[in-house]
């Protein structure tokens, strides 16, 4: 594959050399200085980007909105060298946004969202359950709330020089958004884009079950006799009580009383059915979904009034049943220039969503774990269907004791019972909204005053009907057949900024830039959650006034406030000599007085070498350099403080914190990082290339660590420990070919980062971070972050697994197993257009990394899947006993090297395969890599001669589509982004969503 991948970059660089020779014009023809161009970089400050000394990388607004998506950083995956974003699958769900690998073990490592120069609130609304990997709901992340089709363009802030002015926000980089703006236009200035969308699941992403056994544990002794109906002659009855597929062969001449034969009303109620495969298996219970994206903008101004308005609706269903997503944006601002010296703008963004009906995630009460790893396949999912609608009761195939008339729920809900009576639904209303004053006090110094205040108010509630199956539910975690939950949570933030900006022509050769300011950020926020205890009153009443028992609602009320004073100093020389320099003070209350107070600075070179080297072939050349220390707090809020927990006949109830903190010791985590780049155009700008080399250590990591079982706490909160990476990143844009009518454009981004855990704490060499049933997510010094740790196989010295004298494999205990870090991540876009066509797609690679599958783990064990119901090396079924031929022989050899050939019986549950049968985790442990399809587009613009004498300026179609084709993974079954939420805990399947597959129509007018 390397010489192939070598070969085709052979071909693609020297026909761009030959054609771009060829083909040379006036236009190839500019300046070094037009090249690069403006950015928009830390605070909205614009600059040259040839003299920034450190990386950015810059995405226009075709590249943010090629195709409709509900969060706008999903379609920057694979667009952007160094920018990892994972996209779950969930429902409107959270996406994760890391750059340049994680650095903190259990702090924030999510990249800075700033909006027009505004940073904005952008983490997780997902309960602390679902970011730990467990059970409860994704609600998204805030970056969801900002439109699509208001962004004009995104620029990417990777290291810590680069985001140096924006102080311990940005410790993990930025993306820096910068929304449209109005601009003259004697026209009316009116664009309308209506995009319609269909899609369906990945049936790759999706269990392959087998089709020749049914329900039960027991092999062949599954079954149940009784005399059914009565009349003296035992019948044959199917174990609703299994929730598993390990169950008797299928034989349609074998007539069976299954779940239907109880349900009164039923078709088949007293009835025997043929034992035989389910015609609908659970890939049945998925459906097409449906969005439709509507957005409406206004743009347009004079030489002293300019406006932008945009609205957009953005309404789709899920592939899951009652699934339904309604949004709302609106976002707009204005910009008066009262003299030449003073100008002031306005904007506010808002937004209002709704959503009935997301995805559970996790192990626990989630349709999808029964889908993948408890299932039954005589079961039909469509018959489950039609009984729900027709009873409005909870039907299930998993009854307790139907001969005794017990038709409850023994582990699983009827599935449309839990979409349509359990389901949850979120409202949400955003509003950013702020100002800015502008003044020229000289041609040289202005001064920039802005506020800002970002709003969002949400409510998020769980329903659990009446007649449900016992699960965990609610504060206090009971097992309740019933329930309500509900959260309210609001945060504002006010942001005040005020910069200076003074630049100072020194000589004709030396010029200055100095800028300087301050910023103080307000945050409050206040949240109570509260639910039923004991179940439901009254049926189909959920308000916690319902409650059978009263339990106390944890509330919290958080207040921190954060000031900074920073200054900048950059210097050119003739235009190809660039220094900078930055410093910044912080405080923070979320620190105690003696150590919040902290100061970081960073320093940054880069000279142009083609304004020296004068060659015919080269455009644009430049070496950059740069290094910085930056900080980083804790969230606000005192840590180690107790949690109201309301009152009891009066008492006012706490909640003891289990973890010690001697807070007047902490101090903000700190971030050393360098880094070394290369920039070029060349051949009349047909080759470009950005190439980066960082090492980034971060010191005093805030985490809690375990104490001792004779402590009085469980944990404590220190400053301990050291986080390193170090990598490479590479974006190459190449124009292949390039003619009047057609050309052809390349970006091809790449990146690998080297994570480790240098350290913890003295005498301490692991830390767990989550665990999943036998396997946990740890922090292991000498290891990468994120290390799957548990039970593995034996080898040998040549490497084969070594079983023991009954085949069974031998067992390793606490092994490291593999970790969620990619060894490369990279993307490949392409553009051809030809005339007013235009064709372009993206392919998304991740290479290495893990992920543990719960999913394959217990669906082994249930015999669901169609390896566990094969045929042997003897050519007999794997599930026949021994005595008949069965059993399967385990890859590997015996402890004196000799190939194994003990058969072991399969003929029963964890007999051979899953958890049960003694299989190590690191069976299921499998390699995250994915090469995908991830978006293509086709375009046509009309031409603007039939448009000439028309009110339309202008009309494009398009045809578009997100994940079209997983052109290759290693995991099976599933997709390897597939998870719970995002956040720091990732690479745990388990009852994840399948990828969908969306195709979808545009089309824009402009008038």
């Amino acid at each position: 594959m390397k010489k192939l991948t070598a070969g085709v970059l052979t071909l693609v660089l020297s026909s761009s050399l030959v054609v771009a020779n060829a083909q040379q014009t006036k236009n190839d023809s500019v300046k070094t200085q037009d090249i690069e161009g403006v950015v928009v970089t830390a605070l909205g400050i614009k600059r040259e980007k040839k003299s920034l000394g450190y990386s950015s990388q810059t995405l226009d607004a075709e590249k943010v909105n090629a195709v409709p998506t509900n969060n706008f950083i999903n379609n920057l995956s694979g667009k952007v060298a160094g920018m990892e974003i994972k996209n779950n699958g969930n429902f409107g769900g959270s996406s994760n946004i890391v750059l340049r690998g994680t650095k903190s073990i259990t702090g924030d490592n999510q990249a800075l969202i700033v909006l027009d120069g505004v940073p904005i609130i952008s983490g997780n609304l997902n309960s602390s359950d679902a970011s730990r990997g467990r059970d409860g709901f994704d609600f998204g992340n805030a970056t969801a709330d900002i439109d699509p089709n208001n962004i004009e363009s995104i620029n990417v802030l990777k290291g810590a020089a680069a985001t140096a002015l924006y102080g311990s926000m940005a410790a993990n980089g930025a993306v820096i958004i910068t929304t449209k703006k109005g601009k003259r236009n004697k026209s009316l200035g009116l664009s309308i884009s209506s995009t319609v969308s269909v899609g369906e699941m990945d049936k790759k992403t999706f269990p392959k079950y087998q089709k020749l056994y049914g329900g039960g544990y027991s092999g062949e002794d599954s079954f149940f006799h009784e005399d059914v109906n009565g009349d003296g002659i035992i019948d044959i009855l199917a174990p609703t009580g299994d929730d598993a597929s390990y169950g008797p062969r299928y034989d349609p001449n074998l007539l069976v009383y299954q779940w239907d034969s109880f349900v009164p009303g039923d078709p088949n109620y007293g009835k025997p059915t043929p034992w035989v495969a389910a015609k609908n298996d659970p890939s049945k219970f998925f459906q097409k979904s449906l969005s439709f994206v509507n957005s409406f903008n206004l743009n347009g101004g004079d030489e002293l009034n300019t406006y932008n308005l945009t609205f957009t609706n953005n309404y789709e269903t899920g592939i899951l049943p009652n699934s339904r997503l309604n949004k709302n944006m609106f976002s707009g601002n204005y910009s008066r220039k009262f003299s030449d010296k003073f100008t002031a703008r306005t904007f506010l963004t808002f937004n209002d969503q709704t959503t009935i009906g997301r995805n559970s995630v996790g192990y626990g009460d989630n349709i999808l774990t029964g889908f993948r790893q408890w299932w039954p396949l005589n079961v039909d999912i469509r018959q489950l269907r039609d009984t729900y609608f027709r009873t409005k009761q909870n039907y299930t195939w998993n009854m307790n004791a139907p001969l005794d008339g017990d038709l409850s729920a023994a582990f699983w809900n009827n599935p449309y019972w839990d979409r349509y009576e359990n389901y949850s639904s979120d409202d949400k209303t955003r509003i950013i909204a702020g100002a800015e004053l502008s003044y020229d006090v000289t041609s040289k110094f202005n001064i920039l005053a802005r506020g800002t205040i970002d709003y969002t108010n949400s409510k998020q509630e769980i329903r659990k009907a009446v007649g449900s199956h016992a699960e965990e539910f609610g504060l206090s975690q009971a097992d309740e057949t019933s329930g309500y939950w509900v959260f309210d949570d609001t945060i504002m933030r006010q942001t005040y900024d005020l910069i200076g900006r003074y630049t100072w022509n020194i000589s004709d050769k030396m010029n200055a830039l100095f800028v300087a300011g301050g910023q103080f950020m307000d945050q409050h926020s206040r949240g109570i959650e509260n639910s039923t205890t004991g179940g439901l009153i009254i049926p189909g009443l959920y308000s916690i006034a319902n409650s059978r028992s009263y339990y106390p609602p944890i509330e919290t009320n958080i207040r921190g406030q954060k000031a900074g004073l920073y200054a900048q100093g950059s210097f050119d020389y003739d235009k190809f000599l660039f220094l900078e320099g930055t410093i910044r003070n912080d405080t923070s209350t979320a620190l105690p007085k003696s150590n919040r107070n902290y100061t970081y600075y960073s320093l940054g070179s880069s000279f142009v070498f083609s304004e020296l080297v004068k060659a015919s072939w080269l455009n644009f050349g430049k070496v950059r350099l740069s290094y910085a220390e930056v900080g980083n707090d804790m969230p606000f809020g005192k840590p180690g403080s107790m949690t109201n927990r309301g009152t009891v006949n009066g008492m006012p109830m706490v909640d003891i914190n289990n973890t010690y903190v001697d807070f007047e010791n902490l101090k903000p985590e700190r971030q050393k990082s360098w880094e070394v780049g290369l920039e070029t155009s060349m051949f009349k700008r047909r080759v470009s290339l950005d190439v980066s080399l960082y090492k980034t250590n971060t010191q005093d990591l805030l985490f809690s660590v375990p104490q001792s079982p004779s402590s009085t706490y469980s944990f404590s909160l220190i400053n301990a420990g050291e986080t390193e990476n170090k990598g490479i990143e590479v974006a190459l844009g190449l124009v292949p070919l390039k003619s009047k009518d057609f050309q052809w454009d390349i970006n091809v981004n790449w990146a690998k980062n080297k994570n480790v855990v240098k350290a913890l704490r003295q005498g301490r060499d692991n830390l767990q971070l989550a665990s999943f049933q036998e396997t946990t997510l740890n922090a292991t010094v000498g290891e990468a972050y994120g290390t799957f740790r548990g039970t593995g196989f034996v080898y040998d010295a040549n490497g084969n697994k070594v079983v023991d004298e009954d085949g069974h494999y031998l067992v390793a205990t606490d092994k490291v197993l593999g970790n969620i870090q990619p060894d490369w991540i990279g993307g490949v876009y392409n553009t051809f257009r030809y005339k007013n066509f235009s064709l372009g797609f993206l392919i998304d690679v991740r290479k290495g990394g893990s992920v543990y599958s719960l999913d394959q783990s217990y669906g082994g064990l249930t015999g669901i899947y169609a390896y566990s119901a094969g045929l042997n090396d003897l050519g007999n079924p794997i599930r026949n006993t021994l005595d008949n031929g069965g059993g399967v022989i385990l890859p590997g050899v015996k402890q004196d090297g000799t190939p194994n050939d003990i058969r072991i019986d399969a003929s029963f549950a964890g007999g051979a395969f899953g958890t049960d049968a003694g299989i190590p985790q690191e069976a299921f442990i499998y390699d995250a890599s994915y090469v995908k399809l991830r978006e293509a587009k086709i375009s046509y613009s009309l031409p603007s001669d039939l448009l000439r004498n028309t009110f339309i300026k202008g009309m494009t179609f398009s045809l578009l589509g997100q994940n079209l084709w997983i052109i290759h993974k290693n995991l099976p079954d599933a997709d390897p982004e597939a998870g719970t939420s995002s956040g720091n805990v990732q690479g745990f399947q388990s009852g994840v969503m399948p990828t969908t597959r969306i195709y979808s129509f545009n089309v824009k007018l402009d008038f």
